[in-house]
This record gives C-alpha cells, structure tokens and sequence, in this order.
C-alpha cells in the first residue's frame, strides 16, 4: 500500500512539477521552430530530441504538462462541483422524486461513451482547451453524484444523523456539517481517479483534432503530429506516449494508495 502511494505521488508531484516549472522556464520556447534541428535524436542539446519542426520536445512536454493536466483538474473541479451536491441531495432526499430525477439523468448521460459526448460537446462548441475542459467535466458530474449518493446513503441510518434531525436540523444542513465531512475521503479518491482519466480524454480529444490547438502544446496533439513520424523518428512518438502512460499509472497508483490508507476497514483489517 504505501509502497505504491509513494510512487503513485512521486510520479504525479514530477508531471505537476514540470507543469508548474514551464510558467517560469523551459530549456528552449516550445513553440519555436527550426528546420536545420529537425527530427533530432535525444543528445546533449535536446535532451529528448525534436520533432518534425525541429521544436525541443521536453519544452514541449513541459508546457503541455500545463494544458493537459490544467485540462484535467479543472474538469474534475466541474464535476465535483457540480456532481456532489447532486448527490447529496439525492442521498438526502431518497426514493422521493428528486433522487429519481437525478438518477435517471445520471443514466441518461452514461448511456453513451464518455468519449463520444466530448466528441459531441466539442464539436458543437468548437475545437479548443477550453472546450474540451467543459465536455469532460460534464461527464464527471454524473459519476461525482453517483459515487456521492452511495457513500452517503448509509450514513442517514446513523445515531448521530438522526440525532441532527431530531434537534431540527434541516436536510441540507445535515448533508454539509454531517455527511459531506465523513465522505470526503471516498471523494478525494474519486477525484484522483477522474484526474487521470480526464488527462486521457484531453489527450484523445486533442489526437483527434478537438482539443488544444496549435501553437498549443499538449500531450495528444504531439501524439497526433507524431503518427506520421514513427518509423523516421520513433522517439517523436514514443516519448509523450511515456509521459501520458506514467501520469495516468502515476495516478491511479495515487489514488489506490489514498483509497487503502483513508478507508478504515482496511486500516482495521491490515491491523
């Protein structure tokens, strides 16, 4: 267990770190272009080569750090945002018609691939980062209230929340000083999760021409670019694959790690 939590945040606090450091320095302009440095090999002036425009690719790494995991985290932020209060009303309000009528529109919109409704969203709105951040934080809000609802929904049996009714404590009063408190863990956990998965769909969406746009940088765009290049140069390729493939592994091992040292039953169990 905290084995992979260490690794899990030793991965993620690098990714957050290159993104935090591309505000301030990057070891050439991500942006510009060189045609005599093109397609270079990882040497000692480009440590990790360059790409068809002869652009620096861990500049490029770096500063699309910033897009693809500011992408990410904002997009979690909509979901939660907006999905937690759903779900604690739902909770809070049980087999009545408002938890029947969050719930099945929570159905409605996982009956279709989360990666079709960004798609879809995108491609109404028009391509950008922006953009893209909105269609995947709409995606969270359902999984957000979901996940609220059942970690809420046992804890309205409890002594003390009952405790709270009978002093006349109103629903959503109870739901913020009561319920939201003891499920925080579950939802930090769900939080990371959606995290990595929202840097995965950034990264498709901007694979496939609906996310970040040039000059831009993001992990899926180089991906995109790179498609091409892949038997002239295959470090164009396979180097942003390592980079979103030890993000999201980072993480998810993040999140597991959270999950087994915040959950009580496990603490008890390995005890």
């Amino acid at each position: 267990m905290k084995a992979g939590l260490i690794a899990g945040g030793a991965l993620a606090a690098v990714a957050l770190g290159a993104a935090a450091l591309s505000l301030a320095w990057t070891p050439f302009d991500p942006t510009a272009m060189s045609v005599a440095a093109r397609l270079q090999p990882p040497g000692a002036v480009h440590w990790l080569g360059t790409d068809h425009l002869g652009r620096d690719i861990l500049s490029m790494l770096m500063a699309g750090a910033r897009t693809s995991l500011g992408v990410a985290v904002l997009a979690v932020a909509i979901g939660a945002g907006a999905g937690v209060p759903l779900g604690l009303a739902a909770a809070a309000m049980r087999g009545r018609w408002l938890d029947d009528a969050i719930m099945r529109g929570n159905d409605l919109i996982f009956a279709f691939p989360s990666l079709v409704i960004a798609i879809l969203i995108t491609a109404a709105l028009g391509p950008s980062a922006a953009n893209a951040m909105v269609a995947i934080g709409i995606f969270n809000i359902p999984v957000f209230a979901r996940v609220t609802r059942a970690a809420a929904l046992p804890l309205w049996t409890l002594d003390y929340v009952r405790a709270a009714q009978v002093a006349g404590k109103r629903a959503p009063r109870i739901s913020a000083e009561h319920i939201l408190p003891n499920i925080a863990g579950t939802l930090i956990v769900q939080a990371t999760i959606q995290f990595s998965l929202g840097i995965l769909a950034e990264a498709g969406l901007s694979y496939v021409g609906l996310g970040a746009q040039p000059p831009t940088p993001s992990w899926g765009r180089m991906l995109a670019e790179a498609q091409t290049m892949v038997t002239l140069a295959p470090h164009v390729a396979i180097v942003p694959g390592i980079v979103i493939v030890l993000t999201v592994l980072g993480l998810n091992l993040l999140g597991d790690g959270l999950r087994d040292a915040l959950d009580p039953r496990l603490k008890a169990r390995a005890a």
